[in-house]
């Protein structure tokens, strides 16, 4: 005689790395599914839990066809995808990941920030002829780190990552502005300015804010064009906080050194890009965090899913 399984159904909407997902079938009945799925609707009827990470948007509307949700975990960091607020009025918990990405994403700022500043004229197939191979010797110069001002707009984990990494690491010295007093957090030199001091005073612009409401086109046209025309400028947070229209305008007519993007609103971009073609921009499909230990890491939001699940605590609550 089989006994029906008890364990409460999780569904995961975008993947998971295979040991989190293991472990969670261990616990738990786990269906792999996207919301586009034509048999969604009737397991997220029953499901407990609900695990998602970039692109599945957890709204009023998947909400009112989930009437056993316990937990929404976002293996990930940004929370807008999931109202939160929602959430909490039909008694679902909220979980995810901040710490997961951290050192990858400040990894990838630096690679951006070598690759603008620093000509690196690789070959590969085939050397250069001499006398060209002396004329890229000759002709080609980069900026040095320690001698350029890195400016952080929004201090939190990854801001704090980025901004040791430039202090600790290539004594460059920073400033930032962030809507919090993060002082007593920071491990590193670094002062406090208000925005536009930091955009007048940065020779890197990094930015890593949440898309929380009011940030769409944070960075501007108004912001841009305080920026010096030696700078450079690196979105790896959200494409929502950058206007990329006045960003082209401004590196088109040389008003802005560089350029580098990860992340874009719409996600993909279209055709019709601003940015494409540009020979001083770096444009990734959304890289930043795509290190095997950071989407292990991610996914390992089934932790938090699954305590609370079984009546506990959770360890990373959405704030």
């Amino acid at each position: 005689m089989t006994h029906p399984d008890t364990r409460p159904l999780v569904i995961v909407t975008e993947g998971s790395d295979p040991r989190p997902l293991q472990w969670l079938r261990e616990r738990a009945r786990v269906v792999e599914m996207p919301t586009a799925h034509p048999q969604f609707g009737q397991q997220l009827a029953e499901a407990r839990g609900l695990v998602v990470r970039t692109y599945t948007k957890v709204n009023a509307a998947l909400l009112q066809e989930a009437p056993q949700l316990k937990v929404v975990g976002r293996g990930g960091v940004g929370l807008e995808n999931i109202d939160v607020a929602e959430c909490r009025r039909r008694g679902v918990q909220v979980v995810y990941t901040p710490d997961a990405n951290t050192l990858a994403v400040g990894d990838f700022v630096f690679g951006y920030l070598l690759q603008l500043l620093r000509p690196w004229a690789f070959f590969r197939d085939k050397v250069y002829e001499p006398k060209e191979f002396k004329r890229i010797r000759d002709t080609l110069r980069g900026r040095q780190l320690n001698e350029l001002t890195l400016g952080v707009l929004g201090m939190g984990r990854v801001g704090r990552r980025v901004g040791h990494i430039a202090a600790n690491g290539f004594d460059m010295p920073v400033i930032y502005n962030d809507l919090l007093d993060v002082a007593a957090l920071l491990d590193f030199p670094a002062t406090a300015v208000d925005k536009p001091t930091l955009y007048r005073q940065a020779d890197i612009l990094t930015i890593h804010v949440d898309m929380r409401p009011g940030n769409e086109n944070l960075v501007g046209r108004e912001q841009i064009v305080m920026l010096k025309e030696s700078a450079v400028l690196i979105n790896a947070s959200r494409g929502e906080v950058l206007d990329v229209a006045a960003l082209a305008e401004a590196l088109r007519s040389k008003k802005l050194h560089g350029a580098a993007l990860d992340v874009y609103a719409p996600e993909p971009p279209g055709p019709d890009f601003p940015l494409l073609g540009l020979p001083n921009v770096l444009l990734s499909p959304h890289m930043a965090a795509r290190t095997t230990t950071a989407l292990e890491n991610m996914s390992w939001v089934v932790r938090d899913v699954m305590e609370v699940l079984e009546g506990r605590k959770p360890k990373y609550a959405a704030p």
